[in-house]
């Protein structure tokens, strides 16, 4: 167990220090590194593989509800962006300009994409004459660039993967649904698949998209307290569509503006698995998005039949779960620390004595819960366990969130609070009251939750009657 300690300790305690603990994990387990552009990351084939496997489980939900996979380009031309005002104003601090194309300067700057509204419209207006082309359900992956002043990998970089919708539709009905159906989807992976309870809402006027009537999202509480908006949907209504003259033929025969959402969730979710999961051992991953769901490691494999015994177990596995043998010479303490910092689900330790008694033993990543399981049983037991392990970390973070959401009736009892985690407190919809609780507190409004609760009868800043209840708290 020495090995394992020397490993262990060169982890900072997230108690100690959050933000270095987060940063240890990045680059202990492989998950990325920094490159020689500010703020953008190398995404390692470790991290890369999470990200693989949460695309996987979206696509297929995206394709689920009829979303077609398309490819747009990275450049957008200045005239374009400058189209939509509040849309482009949104943006402008953060976009990445191309002036020249070799030595030559260019006639027109080209901006590199932030987000891609303005190209999806371009094409809408090319494509779309009649009702009956409607309406379009598409979604991208790709890579986006915002120019970020502060940054710290997965949460915020000036290069980040994503998948961006972007739908189109007859009426407005139609695109509301679409926007509230996106968000349930992002819901569904994050508590389903990610094993992250999460917070549906809508965005106030201030933090909405820019360009948007309305934006929703979902937030997450790390172990800190504080949230991260994990995914958010947008509804646009027609102002794209006036913006940039995108009209069609209604069924009655008169010419129309139709209405438009956009959705997006992007690596950023990684760093929420880390920051939801994690302990001062490393990584915690949740089974559905584990590049290793199963390591084997073999016992006193130097003796006869061990390693044998070990690839059978493993190739018969590898059907069903995405498994590893360890068959290096690195020692058993080693590897057990090893895959505990990758969160790895699940270890299976199988040695001479389990050989002989038919059965190897099953180790858990967040508890070290061990199972004694007959080898001829492994197919039926371990899904059991799997889902008792997602069930367990699911639990933690539903019990932190718990235990650091607060109510506040005034500015007093926010302030207490403002450091400690959400804090439900009701709101007049002034955006002086919002700006002044974020100027003297620091937090912003996460969401108006779906889930309103009466906390009192007034605005927790201003004290005139209050329009609806808002969870306030410091985000990532």
């Amino acid at each position: 167990m020495a090995d394992q300690k020397k490993m262990v300790d060169a982890i900072t305690s997230r108690d100690v220090d959050f933000a270095k603990w987060y940063t240890d994990i990045v680059k202990k387990a492989q998950l990325a590194d920094y490159s020689s552009v500010r703020g953008c990351m190398v995404l390692r084939p470790y991290g890369y593989a999470i990200w693989e496997n949460i695309q996987k489980l979206l696509d297929g939900k995206f394709k689920a509800t009829g979303h077609e996979n398309v490819g747009m380009p990275m450049f957008i031309p200045e005239s374009l962006l400058q189209k939509e005002k509040d849309h482009v104003e949104g943006f402008a601090p953060e976009v990445a300009w191309v002036t020249h194309g070799g030595s030559e300067k260019l006639n027109e700057r080209l901006c590199v994409r932030p987000t891609s509204e303005t190209l999806f419209c371009e094409h809408y207006r090319n494509i779309i004459s009649s009702y009956r082309d409607l309406p379009k359900l598409y979604n991208q992956w790709c890579s986006v660039v915002r120019w970020e002043k502060t940054t710290r990998p997965f949460l915020r970089t000036t290069e980040f993967w994503w998948q961006e919708g972007h739908t189109i539709h007859e009426t407005a009905e139609e695109a509301v649904e679409e926007t509230l159906q996106m968000l349930e989807i992002y819901a569904d992976v994050l508590e389903n698949h990610l094993a992250i309870p999460v917070l549906k809402g809508r965005k106030t006027e201030k933090e909405k998209f820019a360009g948007a009537r309305d934006t929703y999202s979902v937030e997450a509480m790390m172990h800190d307290g504080k949230a991260l908006q994990s995914g958010t949907s947008h509804y646009f209504g027609d102002d794209f569509a006036k913006a940039f003259d995108i009209t069609f033929q209604g069924r009655d025969n008169t010419q129309q503006y139709p209405h438009q959402t956009s959705w997006g969730m992007s690596t950023r979710v990684i760093g929420a698995i880390i920051m939801t999961h994690g302990d001062d051992n490393g990584l915690k991953l949740p089974p559905d998005v584990a590049p290793i769901q199963i390591v084997v490691v073999p016992v006193a494999q130097h003796k006869e039949g061990v390693l044998e015994a070990a690839k059978e177990v493993t190739d018969r596995l590898k059907k069903n779960w995405r498994i590893k043998l360890d068959d290096s010479d690195n020692s058993a303490g080693w590897k057990y620390a090893e895959y505990e910092m990758k969160g790895v689900p699940l270890r299976l330790e199988l040695g001479p004595r389990d050989i002989e008694e038919g059965q190897c033993v099953l180790v858990r990543r967040d508890n070290r819960q061990k199972y004694f399981v007959k080898l001829d049983q492994l197919e039926t037991e371990i899904p059991k366990i799997l889902e008792e392990y997602r069930q367990a970390i699911f639990q933690i973070a539903y019990d932190n969130r718990a235990n650091k959401t607060y109510t506040a009736t005034n500015m007093e009892e926010l302030a207490a609070h403002a450091e400690d985690g959400y804090i439900k407190a009701m709101w007049c919809g002034a955006l002086d009251c919002e700006m002044a609780i974020k100027d003297q507190l620091g937090v912003t409004s996460r969401c108006i939750p779906f889930e309103q609760e009466q906390i009192g009868e007034t605005c927790v800043c201003c004290g005139k009657p209050a329009k609806e209840m808002v969870v306030w708290g410091k985000a990532y």
